[in-house]
């Protein structure tokens, strides 16, 4: 399958906003229940908030055009922070995952001093994925509302 990464418009909320929804759900509740699912939707995958963070956000649209992922992302001095890279469900396995960070990746070479990330501690697809692309850990954040912990990983510019 052939994954077109670009850059997202205000055109693609909605989309973007849908592959939150068809993500979360497999991929948080079973370490950390519906409750925290639901308000990460609520919090995060909103119209207003994908629209505060559009211009730093890529898709992956596959032959159809249809976007079945995305990445964000944020300077922080010399460093950019990888906030979001999800894929659904039915495309993960395509190697969109693969060219999102891959995109992020190249776009912040001789920009940044590194890329970080965090995932949830239990997400244990995505430490194989971010390992597999050269990250290693950083540290571990304990989650002040008893969630999972957060486990931050560095990529320095190659």
């Amino acid at each position: 399958m052939t994954i077109t990464v670009r850059m997202a418009t205000d055109d693609d909320v909605a989309a973007i906003i849908d592959v939150g929804h068809r993500t979360w759900p497999a991929t948080y509740e079973p370490f950390t229940g519906p409750e925290y699912v639901a308000d990460g939707l609520a919090r995060w995958w909103s119209a207003e908030a994908i629209r505060r963070g559009i211009t730093r956000t890529v898709v992956a649209e596959d032959p159809t055009g249809a976007i079945v992922g995305m990445a964000s992302y944020a300077p922080n001095d010399d460093i950019l922070i990888l906030w979001k890279l999800y894929v659904v469900p039915e495309a993960q396995g395509t190697g969109a995952g693969s060219a999102l960070i891959r995109k992020v990746i190249t776009d912040a070479s001789g920009r940044y001093r590194a890329v970080h990330l965090e995932y949830l501690d239990g997400n244990n697809h995505a430490a194989e994925f971010y390992a597999r692309n050269g990250f290693t850990y950083l540290k571990r954040e304990t989650d002040p509302d008893g969630g999972p912990d957060s486990i931050w990983l560095a990529r320095p510019d190659s």
